[in-house]
């Protein structure tokens, strides 16, 4: 505060000497801009991601015939987590949970927010009453494109039943299609980063992923997701529905590999972000100086 108000005196002064008010404000607004700019030059990039391993505790979430969702989550996130903060120290990892307990879905999305995530990925396992169903998906905020979207969004955000207090929730009613109304009318800030997370996710999965049916990006109205205020993905790992697909699952060397996919999803969205944010303090500095030069030409 003290060196802004000195930079005012400055150009009241300036200004009583004759020169223009107008390009005295103009100087002033954009030698206060570069000093915000470097208070929030370590708020560039992605510095902090999210892990949220879907259901836990109370709520097993997609019931397999050996194992349950909850459990096989749990432990892609967590094999996610070590490779982030392995590779990339300077990442703050923070876990929705780390072990098997439940935790509603608008604390995770609190969690994210508090925290001021720069990125948010939740890890499910999917199921359905087609035991033939298989493969690995990657959803965002948005519109219902099918019924089935619709479906799937309905049974992860039934996990609001259980909890005791749903005042956060504003009347919604997960089993309601009316209630996903609401999707329509709210714009994600954040659909085209998202996007770009899932494409990357989806892409190593295909490479990489032993559940080999790669059933693409989609659009769905996930609480979790839409009350989180950050580029945001749900991973559907595959089918805890399908008997050969849940053993896969179940196989801590596949949970691996899934997590390594994600996790080269990540290496790839983060260097984009990091650059965009680099050119962009670039394009900034480059914007001042000229204006600067533009001023000292003209007089």
């Amino acid at each position: 505060m003290r060196i802004q108000s000195e930079i005012y005196e400055t150009a009241k002064s300036a200004t009583r000497k004759g020169f223009k008010v107008k390009l005295i404000s103009t100087i002033l607004c954009l030698m206060i801009f570069v000093m915000q700019l470097g208070a929030q030059s370590g708020d560039t990039g992605l510095h902090t991601v999210v892990i949220d391993a879907g259901h836990g505790g109370t709520d097993p979430g997609a019931p397999g015939r050996m194992s349950y969702e909850k459990t096989i989550v749990l432990s892609v996130a967590l094999r996610l987590g070590v490779m982030i903060e392995t590779w990339y120290p300077d990442v703050r990892v923070i876990y929705t949970r780390n072990r098997d307990f439940f935790v509603p879905l608008a604390e995770r999305s609190e969690i994210a927010n508090q925290a001021k995530a720069d990125l948010f990925i939740s890890i499910h396992a999917n199921g359905t009453d087609d035991r033939g169903t298989t493969g690995c998906e990657t959803f965002i905020m948005g519109l219902h494109k099918t019924q089935e979207n619709l479906e799937i969004a309905m049974r992860e955000n039934s996990v609001i039943s259980l909890e005791a207090d749903q005042s956060a929730y504003e009347g919604f009613d997960p089993s309601s299609p009316e209630s996903y109304i609401v999707f329509q009318l709210m714009q994600n800030a954040f659909l085209e980063q998202s996007f770009k997370m899932a494409d990357y996710i989806q892409d190593e999965f295909s490479k990489d992923s032993p559940v080999r049916v790669n059933r693409g990006v989609k659009q769905a109205g996930f609480v979790v997701l839409y009350r989180t205020a950050a580029p945001s993905v749900l991973v559907e790992l595959g089918f805890m529905s399908n008997i050969v697909e849940e053993k896969t699952l179940m196989d801590p060397d596949n949970q691996q590999l899934m997590a390594e996919c994600i996790f080269r999803a990540f290496k790839r969205y983060k260097a984009g972000v990091d650059a965009q944010a680099i050119s962009l303090k670039s394009d900034t500095a480059q914007n001042i100086n000229k204006e600067r030069d533009d001023y000292f030409i003209e007089y």
